[in-house]
C-alpha cells in the first residue's frame, strides 16, 4: 500500500495534517539531517500582530548537523513555560481552546531531551484531540528517494514557505483575523482552537500517487 514520507515536526501545520487525514500510512523520517530555517523545531500560530513563530531551542542551534533522531533540546531556557504562556495568551478567547487546554498543558510540563520525542508526542496528541486517525511509523534507515510512494513531503516545510498556495486552504474564523486578515496553513493548533472536532473537515485534499 502506498505511503507518505513526512518530516517529524512539532505541532505540524495544516498542510502536513492534510496528508495524515487522507488515509495512507505515514513514514515519519527521523533519519534525515536537521534542516535549519525549517519547521523541524518550530511551529506557527496566530498572534495579535500576525503570524507568530514558536521555536524549540536545540543544542548547537543552527550549526546542528546531526540526524533528527540525535537532535537534543536545549533546556537551559524555560521554553516550555514560554510557549504555553503564549498559547494561553493568543487562544484564551477562541471557542474551543479551553476544552483542550488541560491535555495540551500536560505536554508542556513533561520534560523532554529529544526533539523527535517531543514532536512525536505533539503529533499523537493533536491526532487524539482532533479525531484525525494517524497511521504512523518511524523510518529505520535514511533514503533520499522512495520508490512507489503516495507522496514525499519532506521538502515542503521551510519557514519562508509556511503560507505557500494560500488559496487552497479553506478559511475559518481566527482570533485576530480582524487585525491582519486570515493566515493560512498555521499549526493545526490554530484550527483546533477555532473549530474543535470540526477541524478535519477544513483540511484540503492532497494529491497522492496511486
Amino acid at each position: 500500500m502506498p505511503f507518505v514520507v513526512c518530516p517529524i515536526l512539532p505541532f505540524p501545520n495544516i498542510h502536513w495534517w492534510s496528508f495524515a487525514a487522507a488515509g495512507p500510512e505515514l513514514l515519519a523520517d527521523d533519519t534525515e539531517h536537521f534542516e535549519k530555517m525549517s519547521f523541524r523545531n518550530r511551529y506557527m500560530v496566530c498572534g495579535a500582530d500576525g503570524p507568530l513563530t514558536l521555536s524549540i531551542p536545540i543544542v548547537q542551534g543552527r550549526q546542528q548537523r546531526r540526524p533528527m533522531s540525535q537532535v537534543q533540546i536545549d533546556n537551559k531556557t524555560k521554553w516550555q513555560v514560554q510557549h504555553w504562556r503564549t498559547l494561553e495568551s493568543v487562544y484564551n478567547r477562541s471557542p474551543y481552546f479551553e476544552f483542550y487546554a488541560q491535555e495540551l498543558q500536560t505536554l508542556y510540563r513533561e520534560p523532554f531531551e529529544s526533539l523527535v520525542d517531543f514532536s512525536m508526542q505533539s503529533i499523537r496528541l493533536l491526532g487524539k484531540l482532533s479525531g484525525i486517525a494517524t497511521n504512523i511509523r518511524q523510518a529505520t534507515q535514511y533514503q533520499k528517494r522512495y520508490p512507489d510512494v503516495a507522496a514525499d513531503i519532506r521538502a515542503d516545510f521551510r519557514s519562508k514557505d509556511y503560507a505557500a498556495e494560500p488559496g487552497r486552504f479553506p478559511v475559518y474564523h481566527q482570533t485576530f483575523e480582524d487585525r491582519h486578515g486570515f493566515l493560512p496553513n498555521l499549526s493545526l493548533l490554530d484550527l483546533l482552537a477555532a473549530e474543535g472536532r470540526n477541524a478535519k473537515i477544513y483540511l484540503p485534499k492532497p494529491t497522492l500517487q496511486q
